[in-house]
């Protein structure tokens, strides 16, 4: 078979889908609902079928364009108008529009009879003139066992219902049918819904530990790959959202773009820089060390930067933060004002861990921020185990690091095995780690700040002393006595000290100086007398070898003299003889 024969067969075989609109459940789906197929959405009583099922609708009409029929079994169209509205849903005004047609059909028991000539033709009928009063491309049934309460046989039941999915898939609409979950193994009553669908959406709505979770899982998806986990999903306002789980094959785009963390010292230990964009940070400590000081310097760089920063707390309301971080001279308030910063306060135990994994999703999603900070994280583990927090930190991690935002979060050290477990488990997966701990000494209590990674970067591996006062937060470079590092009034005290030993040692040297001075000048006056003896000595010396000089001259001379008048006298002598 030639490629080109292969890749039509492929185009043809590939299964078109219709978008469901719905936040998160395309993602799971690989792009929605078969098109022109039914699908089951199933689960027990107030997990969110009929609000799924309508929401499948009202995406469709504004979004797609795919006009809609919502044909109830239980609810009358006024009843299901007033439930969505408070979503913010219109349902009146998308029935004007003929973008959706709400139809409630009454089923009562006593009138059906089981004969073997039980049919559907009536639905049909109804259900056909519905869908092209409006031309829908996408039906809803909602729910199914009201449509067969009165009947029991099964042969019937079985039949029936492959004649329903079979002329829905004739009409060519995408169709979703609700129904409730059945006792024991099936998912649905009847048992045989699930079997003759498409596709099979399954929605439960538990409660562990007094919290209730909402979940949805794809069961089965006939000619698709899917999702086959299960999903927290949040109901709010705003409608349904789900948050899928991000892919684990670890392929995300980095970033070595650096951001201030707001405090230079510390950026000075982070090779001068700060951290890398997109990465993620933890800073811990114990009570009262600074760690949402740390968190809102940093939220504070960054709207000063003109970016945008989410702050989740678990701990403290806003307004309590934006006081408490005036005192070190830092105005969040301003930045809320700008829009640059959004709060987002809440207990952990308002939800479960996943829903607030939803929430927290969704309003990234919506506010598209920069950086994100989460104070503390350690509060969560009241509402999950240890394994359980790490599990939801990952999956939001991957999140964030899929969009590029950089992530700051706070983890309160207790020094217990619970916590110790949480640091060394989240630590694990970030990419900087921060420790501030308590440093005891002299009846003091001060803080000392650690790095203890920071992945992709030359970083410090000396202990800073962290100061918080009224003018910000600084480290003071590492202070060494002779027990080893000094803080606080201690590290004042040794400089003291040792500003007086050095004065003192000063004092010494100059003295010392002093006194070789006046050696070394009286010193020069010895040698100068010396000098000047010498001098004299040499003086009279070349005196006397001067006299001795002149005297042998001048005896010389006297000699010469005393000889030529001998010598004349003698001559006197000799020539009288002659004569």
């Amino acid at each position: 078979m030639s490629t080109s024969l292969k890749k039509i067969i492929s185009q043809h075989s590939l299964l078109l889908k219709t978008p469901t609109g719905i936040i998160g459940l395309d993602e799971i789906t690989d792009g929605g609902l078969p098109k022109g197929r039914p699908t089951l959405i199933c689960g027990e009583a107030g997990c969110g079928k009929t609000l799924m099922s309508l929401e499948f609708l009202i995406r469709g009409a504004i979004e797609f364009n795919e006009p809609g029929v919502f044909m109830a079994f239980e609810e009358k169209a006024s009843e299901l108008t007033m439930n969505v509205a408070s979503l913010g849903f219109d349902l009146d005004k998308l029935q004007a529009k003929k973008k959706i047609k709400l139809d409630y059909v009454h089923i009562d028991r006593s009138e059906i009879e089981e004969t073997g000539e039980y049919n559907l033709e009536g639905l049909f009928i109804r259900l056909g003139y519905a869908i092209d009063s409006i031309k829908a491309k996408r039906v809803v049934l909602d729910t199914l066992e009201n449509l067969f309460s009165g009947l029991n046989n099964q042969a019937i039941l079985r039949a029936e219902l492959r004649r329903l999915f079979q002329w829905l898939k004739e009409k060519d609409v995408t169709a979703i049918i609700t129904g409730e979950k059945g006792d024991g193994p099936s998912l649905t009553r009847q048992g045989l819904e699930e079997y003759v669908s498409d596709c099979v959406i399954l929605l439960d709505h538990r409660v562990i530990n007094q919290i209730s979770t909402r979940r949805l899982r794809v069961i089965k998806y006939r000619g698709s790959v899917h999702g086959t986990n299960e999903y927290p999903f949040l109901i709010d306002e705003e409608g349904i959202s789900v948050l899928p789980i991000t892919s684990l094959k670890l392929e995300k785009e980095v970033s070595s773009k650096r951001i201030s963390s707001g405090i230079p010292s510390l950026d000075s230990m982070l090779d001068g820089c700060g951290f890398f964009k997109g990465s993620s940070i933890l800073v811990s400590g114990t009570a009262g060390t600074g760690k949402t000081s740390i968190a809102a310097y940093f939220a504070n760089e960054t709207c000063k930067r003109g970016e945008k920063c989410i702050y989740f707390a678990f701990e403290e309301s806003p307004k309590q933060i934006i006081r408490n971080m005036r005192s070190i001279d830092v105005d969040l308030q301003k930045h809320v004002d700008k829009g640059l910063l959004k709060f987002h306060a809440s207990r952990p135990t308002l939800h479960g861990l996943e829903m607030h994994l939803v929430a927290i999703y969704k309003i990234i999603k919506k506010f598209k921020p920069d950086v994100v900070v989460l104070d503390p994280i350690t509060n969560l583990i009241t509402v999950g185990s240890v394994s359980e927090v790490k599990a939801m930190l990952i999956r939001l991690i991957d999140f964030l690091q899929e969009e590029q935002i950089t992530v700051m979060f706070t983890a309160l050290t207790l020094n217990n095995i619970v916590n110790e477990q949480t640091d060394e488990g989240v630590s694990s997966l970030v990419d900087a780690w921060i420790l501030v701990r308590d440093i005891e000494f002299n009846g003091e209590r001060n803080r000392g700040m650690y790095i203890m990674k920071s992945r992709g970067m030359k970083h410090s591996n000396q202990v800073r002393e962290f100061i918080i006062t009224d003018k910000g937060l600084d480290l003071v470079e590492v202070y060494l006595g002779p027990e080893g590092v000094l803080t606080g009034s201690a590290r004042e005290a040794q400089k003291l000290q040792e500003k007086a030993g050095s004065m003192l040692r000063d004092f010494a040297v100059s003295r010392k100086d002093r006194e070789l001075i006046r050696k070394r000048k009286v010193l020069e006056a010895k040698i100068s007398n010396l000098q000047m003896e010498f001098e004299s000595a040499e003086e009279e010396l070349n005196k006397m070898h001067q006299q001795e000089e002149l005297i042998k001259q001048m005896t010389s001379s006297t000699r010469e003299e005393i000889t030529n008048i001998r010598r004349g006298e003698h001559n006197k002598e000799k020539g009288g003889k002659n004569g």
